[in-house]
């Protein structure tokens, strides 16, 4: 079952002058097709530019399309009667978890959407307590978000959607501002909220290594769909990558520039064990 549907998905960003004419229109979204399935986990990539972020913010329905069609959980985005539930069924996580985050205390945060859309109290706690346990942040709890790291603040943000029980969560680029050690916490969080609770996860990232365990990868490049396929196809595509001015994870790069030199290695490799158990065969043999 399909949790998000585009058909002939347009959108365009307008510039007007101060009389209000149009000085110019910039096509972000170039009638993309793309369905997503309830419970997977889909990363998607793509250069500055490349049309993914406004994609993550149709979804949420921040953006409404120019033209075409955006259904979230078969409701219709253009729909402003199904705007609220639209942004209860999808979370959205932002690149800064300082711009989400608006209570004094953890817990108060977290608590904080529940609260706006009228669950009763004892629910809100059950809620808070569910959610903060899910990213692990329970001991927490107490705290003040401003004493916190910044892969934490991070998590917090993570719990704050949760709490709205949504069926799928978007993170538009939410390691970008983390360090390595933050952005790891992090992306284990969302996997592991995907694969204990069953919330679909769409990730839009441009970190390469972050992608190589999600279901599947969707590449865009100006405005358009140009590559969607599992981690291991998309990654065994190199030099097609490069054209879109797109990176691939370390070992990856390091395993094509090996086959390059004449070493017969297989496409794809995602990852340093798996670059081992391939060379070292090879190097037995010698």
């Amino acid at each position: 079952m399909n949790i998000i549907k585009a058909v002939n998905l347009v959108f365009d960003y307008i510039r007007r002058d101060e009389e209000g004419q149009v000085e110019e229109v910039k096509r972000a979204l170039d009638h993309v097709n793309l369905e997503i399935e309830k419970g997977s986990f889909v990363a998607i990539l793509g250069h500055n530019g490349s049309g993914k972020s406004t994609f993550a913010k149709q979804i949420n329905g921040i953006l409404s399309p120019t033209d075409g069609t955006l259904f979230v959980s078969e409701m219709d985005t253009r729909d402003e009667a199904h705007l609220w539930d639209i942004r209860k069924n999808a979370g959205m996580v932002f690149q800064n978890p300082d711009n989400q985050i608006i209570g004094n205390i953890v817990e108060e945060d977290v608590g904080f959407g529940p609260e706006n859309i009228g669950v009763p109290t004892e629910e809100i706690w059950k809620r808070v307590d569910e959610s903060l346990k899910a990213v692990g942040m329970t001991m927490y709890r107490k705290q003040s978000p401003n004493h916190l790291s910044g892969g934490q603040k991070q998590r917090v943000a993570i719990a704050g959607v949760m709490a709205m029980k949504p069926e799928c969560i978007v993170l538009d680029e939410p390691t970008a501002m983390l360090d390595p050690n933050g952005r790891k916490e992090v992306i284990r969080t969302v996997h592991e909220l995907n694969r204990v609770e069953g919330i679909t996860m769409v990730l839009i990232t441009h970190y390469m290594e972050e992608v190589v365990d999600a279901d599947r990868v969707i590449v865009m490049d100006d405005g358009h769909i140009v590559m969607d396929g599992t981690p291991k196809e998309i990654f065994s595509r190199v030099e097609e990558l490069k054209q879109y001015r797109m990176d691939v994870p370390q070992v990856t790069e390091l395993a094509w520039e090996l086959k390059k030199k004449g070493i017969p290695l297989p496409d794809g490799i995602l990852r340093k064990s798996e670059l081992l158990d391939a060379l070292v065969p090879l190097l037995k043999e010698e």
